[in-house]
């Protein structure tokens, strides 16, 4: 008798696809999987080549070397690659009997960053959790495994989509207990990506319209109340309004933001030439990076950046349609959305179109646990890849 899981999937011919992944990557090299790679390689060199830029100064002047933070980002380039290599090879499938582990061990890590002692705390926030140079930021965890849950449970209930009680609610517990643990740290950055990636899955997915209609009304009042009652949230969104009004202040990356872009012009004042991160923009190998690109790189480089990022979209949107099954299709929805609206983020407040957040842009900021778990992400991506035609 044939036995079938709760998606309609035949469980012995399940098993024994997974016993061939454990020992050699299923799929092909298709046209997306190529672009998709191609695109990551590029994104990873322009990091590369800003961060050292970016990071020299601050490097020797901190720490006695202009090399230091650009040795560091090498050593989590290396590990991110090796967890590249670690999930491309590995049937995306198997993923889903992990879903579990991996989502109660990133609630535990979110716990243990509010503990004193265990959690490191730099600028009033806890969101780190390591000894000595070596940090892991547990958000970044949950990003991955809060999306491979969602995708596992929407595409386990396919057929009963139209009953929130099992698709909608269930998600919406697990997403508000990561987010409530995300926002003790504090982190509304982090917390808004989550509900992004959450939102378009559950779109994606086929809830019905209503309903996503309130989340997004819910979520819309709830991330205005968090940045309202806040006292340096609030100051924060002045002075997006108008960073003219505290320019030593609350407006001071705003403006030194947008005076290393106009510095820069069309084409750039060259690599290594830039003038803001001679202590002018806080945070210059991170937050800003764009704004160092688009001051050394001018306007066009900034443009083939944003070009690289919306062909790696675009690819990526592909491989979802084209995924073998639900499952996939969510997970690259997930991934996609991860990417992408985090990008936009990122550069919306480097520009002065969104308020500073914060978050790092994906594979070209300085980054440890940030720069692997998008890797490992990644991966995963390519493995869809490999499985569409």
């Amino acid at each position: 008798m044939t036995v079938l899981d709760r998606d309609g999937t035949d469980l012995v011919i399940r098993r024994r696809v997974r016993r061939l992944s454990a020992t050699k990557p299923g799929g092909k090299r298709s046209g997306s999987f190529l672009a998709l790679f191609s695109m990551l390689v590029l994104l990873n060199i322009v990091g590369l080549v800003m961060i050292l830029s970016a990071s020299t100064v601050t490097s020797l002047e901190n720490y006695g070397s202009p090399w230091y933070q650009f040795t560091r980002h090498l050593m989590w380039l290396a590990v991110g690659t090796t967890c590249f290599v670690i999930s491309l090879r590995i049937d995306f499938h198997c993923w889903r009997d992990w879903t579990k582990y991996l989502l109660r061990g990133s609630l535990l890590l979110l716990i243990l960053v509010l503990v004193p002692g265990v959690g490191r705390t730099v600028n009033g926030a806890s969101r780190w959790i390591g000894y000595g140079p070596v940090t892991v930021q547990p958000s970044e965890i949950a990003k991955l495994a809060l999306l491979l849950y969602v995708a596992d449970l929407l595409a386990r209930r396919s057929h009963r989509i139209g009953d929130t009680q099992l698709s909608l609610r269930p998600v919406l517990v697990v997403f508000f207990a990561i987010a409530a643990l995300v926002m003790l740290q504090p982190n509304l950055g982090t917390t808004i990506i989550l509900f992004m990636i959450v939102f378009v899955m559950l779109f994606v997915a086929g809830v019905p319209g209503k309903h996503l209609a309130l989340l997004a009304g819910t979520g819309a009042i709830g991330g205005a109340l968090f940045a309202f009652t806040e006292d340096y949230r609030r100051r924060r969104l002045t002075a997006f309004a108008d960073p003219w009004a505290d320019p030593l202040n609350t407006g001071y990356q705003t403006i030194q933001s947008s005076a290393a872009l106009a510095n820069g012009g069309l084409v750039g004042t060259g690599i290594g030439q830039g003038r803001a991160k001679y202590g002018f923009l806080p945070e210059a190998h991170t937050d800003f990076i764009f704004s160092v690109l688009g001051e050394e790189l001018g306007f066009i480089g900034a443009l083939v950046l944003l070009a690289i990022f919306v062909a790696f979209g675009a690819f990526a949107i592909r491989v979802a349609l084209r995924a073998p099954d639900r499952f996939g299709m969510l997970v690259a929805v997930g991934i996609t959305t991860w990417f992408m609206f985090q990008a936009l983020v990122n550069i919306g407040a480097a520009v002065g179109v969104l308020p500073t957040t914060g978050v790092p842009l994906p594979f070209v900021s300085f980054g440890g646990s940030s720069l692997v778990v998008n890797f490992f992400a990644a991966g995963i991506l390519l493995n869809i890849a490999r499985h569409t035609s």
